[in-house]
């Protein structure tokens, strides 16, 4: 089977990778490290697809989702060995290695799978049994890991540049912007925590959260900016990340198609978020006005005081 899916991919990568190289002035022929990484991307949505068939739930790409990228990094990294890859790995490990300790402690790798993918199950469109195993294959299992792939790629474009790393030009930039996104995910993930903990009586209440808890959901913190602060900087960090393919090139260029994983990952949450949003406004009566008064993804001060809560 991977052989067969390598054969289909293969030259349509090839194109793919002719048009950005034209755009980027690198090599359009395919590396060693090229082809590798497509083969353990092609591997991690078979394996993700077969455990679905194998168990019947679907989140094995949800506990793959922080490791698949450091792996693709390192392949380049490894692969070419320059001081921008290496920083990218650092950069991209502890971005891994964060996420698998906030996605292990809620128990993500338990067995127990994502309430999204049930409710999603029951949608008239997915109902079907079919209908469900063509979604499962299409976008569960393939589409997900081609866009952790994509959004690893902009290693591919440090691994063929031959311009010096410079943490005063737009090495740093992409360092600085990254670090920022990072340092929120880390906050807002912290808090959400510490809320949801409380909350359930498995820890002390938070002073001054007291209105949180009669909604049922977090406004304070990060998340009085923002109702998704982790999700924007999630969306961020890798736009920055993608900072490091423009300043691979001799332009210095942002906009290249280097830059595809991170536009695809931001159409993604745009859909996730919706759908999020919408469990959450059925679950929280006091949601709507949540979402009436505070920024759905960027961090910005609220429109008007939020109400409070109904007793």
């Amino acid at each position: 089977m991977l052989t067969s899916i390598l054969r289909v991919t293969a030259p349509l990568c090839a194109r793919v990778w002719a048009t950005t190289a034209a755009v980027v002035g690198s090599s359009a022929i395919l590396s060693d490290a090229d082809a590798l990484a497509m083969t353990e991307c092609a591997g991690f949505a078979v394996y993700c697809l077969v455990m679905s068939w194998k168990f019947g739930t679907y989140s094995f790409v949800d506990q793959l989702w922080s490791v698949t990228p450091v792996v693709y990094v390192a392949t380049y990294a490894l692969s070419a060995r320059t001081t921008r890859l290496w920083v990218m790995l650092g950069m991209v490990t502890l971005w891994g290695a964060r996420l698998s300790y906030n996605f292990a402690r809620k128990g993500g790798y338990s067995g127990e799978e994502d309430y999204r993918w049930a409710v999603l199950r029951k949608h008239r469109l997915l109902s079907n049994p079919i209908a469900w195993q063509l979604f499962n294959v299409s976008f569960i299992a393939f589409y997900q890991h081609l866009l952790l792939f994509l959004i690893a790629l902009p290693a591919a474009a440090a691994a063929r540049s031959k311009e010096a790393f410079d943490v005063r030009g737009a090495d740093g930039v992409a360092i600085a912007v990254w670090t920022l996104a990072f340092l929120v995910e880390v906050v807002a993930d912290e808090q959400q925590w510490r809320f949801q903990r409380s909350k359930r009586g498995k820890a002390r209440k938070i002073r001054g959260w007291g209105d949180d808890y009669k909604r049922g959901f977090l406004t304070n913190g990060l998340f009085a900016w923002s109702r998704h602060p982790n999700f924007w900087a999630e969306q961020t960090m890798w736009v920055a990340f993608a900072g490091f393919a423009a300043a691979s090139s001799k332009s210095k260029g942002f906009f290249t198609p280097w830059l595809t994983g991170a536009v695809l990952l931001i159409l993604l949450f745009q859909g996730s978020t919706t759908f999020t949003e919408r469990i959450s406004a059925q679950k929280y009566p006091e949601y709507k006005a949540y979402q009436a008064c505070t920024s759905r993804l960027l961090p910005l001060p609220r429109r008007r005081a939020l109400p409070p809560p109904k007793e």
